[in-house]
Protein backbone atom coordinates (compact mmCIF):
# COMPACT_ATOMS: atom_id res chain seq x y z
CA UNK A 1 0.00 0.00 0.00
CA UNK A 2 1.31 3.23 -1.10
CA UNK A 3 0.12 6.61 0.70
CA UNK A 4 -0.43 9.37 -1.34
CA UNK A 5 -0.62 13.20 -0.78
CA UNK A 6 -2.90 15.08 -3.32
CA UNK A 7 -3.67 19.13 -3.03
CA UNK A 8 -6.55 18.87 -0.67
CA UNK A 9 -6.28 15.04 0.51
CA UNK A 10 -4.60 12.05 1.90
CA UNK A 11 -5.49 8.64 -0.43
CA UNK A 12 -3.81 5.59 -0.53
CA UNK A 13 -3.15 2.86 -3.91
CA UNK A 14 -2.17 -0.29 -3.82
CA UNK A 15 -1.35 -2.10 -6.95
CA UNK A 16 -0.30 -5.48 -8.04
CA UNK A 17 0.24 -7.67 -11.30
CA UNK A 18 -0.54 -11.60 -12.09
CA UNK A 19 0.33 -12.51 -15.19
CA UNK A 20 -1.25 -10.67 -17.93
CA UNK A 21 -4.01 -9.01 -15.59
CA UNK A 22 -3.07 -5.62 -13.68
CA UNK A 23 -4.82 -5.17 -10.68
CA UNK A 24 -5.35 -1.80 -8.14
CA UNK A 25 -7.31 -0.39 -5.21
CA UNK A 26 -7.23 2.85 -4.18
CA UNK A 27 -9.18 4.69 -1.39
CA UNK A 28 -10.52 8.07 -2.85
CA UNK A 29 -10.75 11.44 -0.97
CA UNK A 30 -14.16 12.88 0.18
CA UNK A 31 -16.61 12.97 -2.87
CA UNK A 32 -18.92 15.52 -3.64
CA UNK A 33 -21.22 16.78 -7.05
CA UNK A 34 -23.55 19.50 -8.26
CA UNK A 35 -25.71 19.44 -11.21
CA UNK A 36 -24.21 20.68 -14.10
CA UNK A 37 -25.35 23.70 -15.86
CA UNK A 38 -27.89 23.90 -18.76
CA UNK A 39 -24.77 25.57 -20.77
CA UNK A 40 -22.05 22.62 -20.02
CA UNK A 41 -24.99 20.11 -20.53
CA UNK A 42 -25.70 21.72 -24.10
CA UNK A 43 -22.00 22.02 -24.70
CA UNK A 44 -21.53 18.24 -23.50
CA UNK A 45 -24.02 17.09 -26.13
CA UNK A 46 -23.16 19.12 -28.95
CA UNK A 47 -19.52 17.78 -29.01
CA UNK A 48 -20.36 14.36 -28.60
CA UNK A 49 -23.29 14.51 -31.11
CA UNK A 50 -26.24 13.29 -28.39
CA UNK A 51 -29.29 14.66 -28.45
CA UNK A 52 -31.42 15.58 -25.42
CA UNK A 53 -33.61 12.31 -25.81
CA UNK A 54 -30.04 10.30 -25.34
CA UNK A 55 -30.06 11.27 -21.60
CA UNK A 56 -30.94 9.11 -18.61
CA UNK A 57 -33.27 10.97 -16.75
CA UNK A 58 -32.75 8.85 -13.84
CA UNK A 59 -28.98 9.42 -14.03
CA UNK A 60 -29.25 13.59 -14.32
CA UNK A 61 -25.91 15.49 -15.20
CA UNK A 62 -23.74 16.43 -13.00
CA UNK A 63 -19.99 17.67 -11.98
CA UNK A 64 -18.67 15.28 -10.14
CA UNK A 65 -15.57 14.73 -7.61
CA UNK A 66 -13.31 12.09 -5.81
CA UNK A 67 -9.79 13.96 -6.04
CA UNK A 68 -10.82 15.17 -9.81
CA UNK A 69 -13.54 16.73 -11.22
CA UNK A 70 -15.49 15.23 -13.95
CA UNK A 71 -18.72 15.62 -15.75
CA UNK A 72 -21.33 12.85 -15.89
CA UNK A 73 -23.42 12.33 -18.54
CA UNK A 74 -25.68 9.20 -18.20
CA UNK A 75 -27.28 7.69 -21.00
CA UNK A 76 -30.74 5.55 -21.63
CA UNK A 77 -28.65 2.99 -24.11
CA UNK A 78 -25.92 0.76 -24.10
CA UNK A 79 -25.76 1.97 -28.07
CA UNK A 80 -25.56 5.56 -27.27
CA UNK A 81 -23.00 4.82 -25.37
CA UNK A 82 -21.05 2.94 -28.02
CA UNK A 83 -21.07 5.74 -30.22
CA UNK A 84 -19.41 7.63 -28.68
CA UNK A 85 -17.26 9.92 -31.00
CA UNK A 86 -15.78 13.23 -30.47
CA UNK A 87 -13.07 15.50 -31.90
CA UNK A 88 -9.47 15.05 -29.13
CA UNK A 89 -8.99 19.41 -29.85
CA UNK A 90 -12.25 20.66 -29.21
CA UNK A 91 -12.63 17.84 -26.51
CA UNK A 92 -9.88 19.67 -25.09
CA UNK A 93 -10.58 22.66 -24.75
CA UNK A 94 -14.15 21.92 -23.59
CA UNK A 95 -12.62 19.89 -20.67
CA UNK A 96 -10.00 22.26 -20.00
CA UNK A 97 -11.96 25.34 -19.60
CA UNK A 98 -14.21 23.50 -16.71
CA UNK A 99 -11.86 22.19 -15.09
CA UNK A 100 -12.51 18.90 -16.01
CA UNK A 101 -10.28 15.38 -15.90
CA UNK A 102 -12.67 13.65 -17.41
CA UNK A 103 -15.83 13.00 -18.87
CA UNK A 104 -17.83 10.35 -18.00
CA UNK A 105 -20.49 8.68 -20.12
CA UNK A 106 -22.40 6.30 -18.17
CA UNK A 107 -25.02 3.51 -18.69
CA UNK A 108 -26.94 2.08 -16.43
CA UNK A 109 -27.13 -1.96 -16.74
CA UNK A 110 -28.49 -2.21 -13.46
CA UNK A 111 -28.82 -0.86 -10.26
CA UNK A 112 -25.20 -1.85 -9.71
CA UNK A 113 -24.09 -2.01 -12.84
CA UNK A 114 -22.93 0.16 -15.25
CA UNK A 115 -20.95 0.42 -18.53
CA UNK A 116 -18.80 3.89 -18.70
CA UNK A 117 -16.93 5.79 -21.05
CA UNK A 118 -14.08 8.07 -20.21
CA UNK A 119 -12.71 10.78 -22.49
CA UNK A 120 -9.94 12.23 -21.42
CA UNK A 121 -8.89 15.09 -24.04
CA UNK A 122 -8.38 17.07 -21.07
CA UNK A 123 -4.96 14.93 -20.85
CA UNK A 124 -3.89 14.54 -24.59
CA UNK A 125 -5.65 10.79 -24.50
CA UNK A 126 -9.31 9.99 -26.53
CA UNK A 127 -10.15 7.72 -23.94
CA UNK A 128 -9.13 6.17 -20.30
CA UNK A 129 -9.83 2.63 -19.68
CA UNK A 130 -9.91 2.61 -16.33
CA UNK A 131 -10.66 5.75 -14.41
CA UNK A 132 -10.86 4.99 -10.86
CA UNK A 133 -11.00 8.63 -9.75
CA UNK A 134 -14.23 8.31 -11.91
CA UNK A 135 -15.87 5.21 -10.57
CA UNK A 136 -15.14 7.02 -6.82
CA UNK A 137 -16.86 10.13 -8.07
CA UNK A 138 -20.14 8.06 -9.67
CA UNK A 139 -20.02 6.08 -6.36
CA UNK A 140 -20.40 9.05 -4.49
CA UNK A 141 -22.82 10.92 -6.65
CA UNK A 142 -25.13 7.87 -6.65
CA UNK A 143 -24.91 7.70 -3.13
CA UNK A 144 -26.07 11.05 -2.88
CA UNK A 145 -28.85 10.57 -5.45
CA UNK A 146 -30.34 8.02 -3.29
CA UNK A 147 -29.40 5.54 -6.28
CA UNK A 148 -30.31 1.81 -4.92
CA UNK A 149 -26.71 0.95 -5.05
CA UNK A 150 -26.52 -1.74 -2.26
CA UNK A 151 -23.53 0.12 -0.99
CA UNK A 152 -21.33 -1.31 -3.96
CA UNK A 153 -21.04 -0.71 -7.83
CA UNK A 154 -19.60 -2.58 -10.94
CA UNK A 155 -18.19 -0.43 -13.54
CA UNK A 156 -17.26 -2.14 -17.04
CA UNK A 157 -15.02 0.47 -18.69
CA UNK A 158 -12.67 0.37 -21.77
CA UNK A 159 -14.73 -2.62 -23.95
CA UNK A 160 -15.27 -0.37 -26.75
CA UNK A 161 -12.07 0.48 -27.26
CA UNK A 162 -10.50 -3.00 -26.60
CA UNK A 163 -9.05 -2.59 -23.62
CA UNK A 164 -11.71 -4.05 -21.09
CA UNK A 165 -11.16 -3.27 -17.43
CA UNK A 166 -13.75 -4.04 -14.51
CA UNK A 167 -14.11 -1.55 -11.62
CA UNK A 168 -15.87 -1.98 -8.45
CA UNK A 169 -16.98 0.47 -5.62
CA UNK A 170 -17.52 -0.01 -2.47
CA UNK A 171 -18.93 3.02 -0.28
CA UNK A 172 -20.96 3.97 2.90
CA UNK A 173 -24.39 5.85 2.75
CA UNK A 174 -22.40 8.77 4.71
CA UNK A 175 -22.50 11.61 2.42
CA UNK A 176 -19.49 13.14 1.42
CA UNK A 177 -17.32 10.00 2.83
CA UNK A 178 -14.53 8.07 0.33
CA UNK A 179 -14.93 5.17 -1.54
CA UNK A 180 -13.12 2.18 -1.97
CA UNK A 181 -12.39 1.16 -5.87
CA UNK A 182 -10.97 -1.87 -6.91
CA UNK A 183 -10.39 -2.99 -10.61
CA UNK A 184 -8.40 -4.81 -12.72
CA UNK A 185 -7.41 -4.70 -16.69
CA UNK A 186 -5.29 -7.39 -19.16
CA UNK A 187 -1.96 -5.72 -20.17
CA UNK A 188 -1.94 -5.72 -23.81
CA UNK A 189 1.30 -8.00 -25.36
CA UNK A 190 3.44 -5.75 -27.88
Amino acid sequence: MFPLTLNQAQITVEGRRHGSVISAALQSPPTHNRPASAEIISGALTMFGYLPDDLDPRLPPALIHAGADHLLVGLKTRQALARMHYDLDRGREFMRRLGLATVMLVYAEAPQQFHTRNPFASGGVYEDPATGAGAAALAGYLRDLGWPHGGRISVRQGEDMGMPSRLLAEFSDVPGSSVRVSGDARVMSA
